[in-house]
């Protein structure tokens, strides 16, 4: 399993992190997702290697924010 980390932006609260876990949890491969608003990071392992960012960065758009990796 590989992790890799983003920083995300716009995030206030619980409300936030759950949209976010929604669409980043229906991106094949991703086994967990760690998220927090009050530090606005991200990380995502992968069950076969790490997620595809392009991927992961389209998902959390789709929920309304921006991401980058770190």
């Amino acid at each position: 399993m590989s992790t890799t980390e983003y920083q995300v932006t716009g995030m206030s609260c619980g409300h936030c992190e759950v949209s976010i876990r929604n669409e980043v949890g229906q991106i094949p491969g991703v086994k967990g997702i760690e998220i927090s608003a009050s530090t606005g990071r991200l990380v995502v392992t992968g069950s076969d290697g790490p997620a595809d960012d392009a991927a992961v960065i389209a998902a959390v758009d789709e929920a309304g924010y921006s991401a980058a990796r770190v």
